[in-house]
């Protein structure tokens, strides 16, 4: 590359990535291409940022045009934070280390982040299959939890309709002796074992006669209670399926759920955490690479130009400033007796109020003074 020859449009805009001053760098040959490569690393984290992003909104939001449009929009702001850590990293500077931490802490944190969206790209069956066994394991736990909520009820209930069926079977027992008695009284086969006996056998149906009539009423009490509580726990069941498929629907493969089941991967797999890891490492270098660049390239012509034109400037500011002072210094007599002679004219002339006065002092003497 010639020193003097004019840039290209490409090389130009590699340079305003890098934050590089091109009147300063135009007649570098060495910080030409240094700060191209810095550039190129810029672009690079631009694109990748972009598309991390894209993807971590198409989780998000339905639309795919509004996903695009939202990742270019942060990776616009990623491309200014990484230009703006670029721009404030000068190795000339005496502190300098306490600022290059918290610019390292800032890429490393964006970094981070940006590589899960990117890491829910590259394990996205994985992810899938295992976002589907961690729905099935809430649904499950979800399932308990209700039970838990509901159990007591329940217990109550099914408590009281065991003993009304307790009652009720103890009771047709009873009913059923009384009739097996009867029975066996008036056959001979059971009870005195002589047929004829028509007293005895009249006795035990009598008393038969008057369990059954107690049973049937048992049952016609109980009976009520028993629907009403088979009523209420079917009650119970539907409420239970009811919050469950509300429950269900909740159920996503967002962002979130992802980055959980990618989490219980890396826990249940050593192979898939090796490549995580691995991965993640290599996001991050992608994220700090323009920052390490900056920190690696030896210091060439460009920063000692740099360097050069900020104290020029300074003493140019400086020099001016003392300028300004001494100017107003020396005015101050003059701007007085302009003041005295505005203030002699309008006593003498006191048809000006206070205010037309002030307005005149305002624009003759502080906005638009002039030394003749």
């Amino acid at each position: 590359m010639v020193a003097n020859a004019s840039p290209s449009r490409r090389i130009r805009f590699l340079w305003w990535l890098s934050t590089a001053e091109e009147d300063l760098l135009k007649d570098c040959l060495i910080d030409k291409n240094r700060y191209a490569i810095i550039g190129m690393l810029v672009l690079g984290t631009w694109t990748f940022a972009t598309l991390a992003w894209t993807y971590f909104f198409s989780t998000v939001v339905a639309q795919w045009w509004l996903s695009l449009l939202l990742g270019i929009f942060m990776g616009g702001i990623i491309l200014q934070i990484d230009r703006a850590l670029i721009k404030g990293i000068s190795r000339s500077g005496k502190q300098k280390l306490l600022p290059l931490f918290f610019r390292s802490m800032l890429a490393l944190s964006i970094g981070l982040f940006m590589a899960q969206p990117a890491l829910l790209f590259l394990f996205d069956k994985e992810v899938k299959v295992q976002v589907s066994i961690d729905n099935e394991q809430r649904k499950q736990k979800k399932m308990k939890e209700q039970e838990m909520v509901y159990q007591v009820e329940k217990n109550s209930l099914i408590e009281k309709k065991k003993s009304a069926k307790n009652e009720l079977n103890k009771s047709y027992a009873e009913v059923a002796a009384a009739r097996e008695s009867f029975i066996k009284e008036t056959d001979g086969t059971g009870g005195s074992k002589k047929v004829g006996l028509k007293n005895i056998a009249l006795a035990k149906k009598s008393a038969y006669e008057k369990l059954d009539i107690d049973y049937q009423n048992q049952v016609a009490a109980l009976t009520p209670q028993i629907n009403y509580i088979d009523s209420s726990l079917k009650i119970i069941d539907e409420k239970i399926l009811k919050e469950q498929d509300a429950f269900q629907s909740l159920l996503n493969n967002g962002f979130i759920t992802r980055i959980e089941a990618l989490n219980n991967l890396v826990k249940s797999s050593a192979a898939i955490a090796f490549r995580y890891y691995l991965l993640v490492a290599i996001l991050l270098l992608i994220e700090l690479m323009p920052v390490l660049a900056k920190l690696l390239l030896p210091v060439g012509t460009y920063e000692l130009k740099v360097k050069l034109q900020e104290e020029m400037e300074k003493v140019l500011a400086e020099k001016n400033q003392l300028l300004i002072n001494e100017f107003f210094e020396l005015s101050y007599t003059v701007r007085k007796t302009k003041i005295e002679e505005s203030l002699a004219s309008w006593q003498n002339n006191s048809l000006n109020s206070m205010d037309e006065q002030w307005s005149n002092f305002n624009k003759n003497l502080l906005i638009k003074e002039t030394v003749e």
